[in-house]
């Protein structure tokens, strides 16, 4: 019975991967809405568990204050301002060291000469890595930025020479030098990184993000356009999944495809203009990649 189940599902996940390509290629228009579990399905849950690459960057931090994750790291109540902005800083430097993951390797190649656009609230900056900013909206931020905490003006900071000083500085008590805290040029206050939180900038990179978003969506409302989400959870389905589940309803010719093993959902307005894969999210981008590979062969295509 054992090999029959696996025929099976091996039958129906090759189904899914043959549907997501198919509607990429009949599509004349594609936005992708990327969160959370985009990452995850690289492997990378160190926001939320103590996996091999926070131990390998956080675990120290681990050991000393007890958190698990680095989603609890970023708000854990610190003894100084030193402590701190020691863990900002090595967060960000995990950031910046952790290798680009295959799934975005593989949505790109899906995606490559398509018109397409890419809106994420991930803020790691793994998608920076592989599509350029132009064809990408970061709405809820960028951890590779800093701003003022008291957005005394509207400028944010590149800092990846700021955080590999300031990691190599950090001490054996888990602290930086004061004088390296990193300080707004403007007003003194304290930077903070350029995330969402309660004094998070919403100002001319925020607008010229969700610029992007509206200038696509205008151009192409009334082409064949797919909206599709990955990893979108139930956290915050305010900013990608109830907007994209609008805009397919009340576009003509849109089309909704959600990869999530956990939270694929299809409401019943759009049950007849969409698909819900509850499915691994790394392993069917992967398989419509290998689909991809085979139909250009047949065609005789590189």
């Amino acid at each position: 019975m054992q090999p029959m189940k696996n025929i099976v599902f091996e039958n129906a996940y090759q189904k899914n991967a043959r549907t997501l390509l198919d509607k990429l290629n009949s599509a004349e228009a594609i936005l992708v809405g990327a969160a959370a579990g985009m990452s995850a399905s690289c492997g990378y849950n160190f926001f939320y568990q103590n996996d091999a690459i926070f131990q390998k960057y956080l675990g120290d931090f681990h050991k000393k204050y007890g958190f698990t994750g680095a989603f609890n790291g970023f708000y854990y109540h610190y003894p100084s301002p030193e402590a701190h902005w020691a863990f900002l800083v090595r967060m960000g430097y995990m950031e910046y060291e952790c290798p680009t993951g295959q799934p975005y390797y593989d949505l790109m190649e899906l995606l490559e000469g398509k018109n397409y656009h890419i809106m994420t609230t991930n803020q790691d900056f793994q998608f920076t890595r592989v599509v350029s900013e132009e064809k990408l909206s970061a709405i809820q931020g960028d951890s590779r930025y800093y701003q003022c905490s008291r957005r005394c003006h509207d400028q944010i900071y590149y800092n990846k020479d700021m955080v590999y000083a300031m990691n190599a500085a950090i001490d054996e008590n888990l602290c930086i030098p004061a004088k390296m805290i990193p300080r707004c040029p403007k007003c003194g206050a304290q930077m903070e990184p350029w995330v969402r939180g309660y004094t998070f900038l919403e100002g001319a990179k925020y607008r010229d993000e969700y610029r992007k978003i509206n200038e696509f969506l205008e151009k192409n409302k009334e082409k064949k356009i797919l909206f599709l989400e990955l990893g979108v959870g139930r956290m915050t389905p305010m900013f990608i999944q109830e907007p994209f589940w609008n805009l397919t309803y009340s576009l003509p010719k849109a089309f909704y495809i959600t990869i999530n093993p956990k939270d694929a959902l299809l409401p019943i307005e759009i049950e007849q203009k969409g698909l819900a894969i509850k499915e691994d999210i790394a392993l069917v981008l992967q398989e419509a990649v290998m689909v991809k590979k085979e139909e250009n062969k047949e065609h005789g295509e590189a």
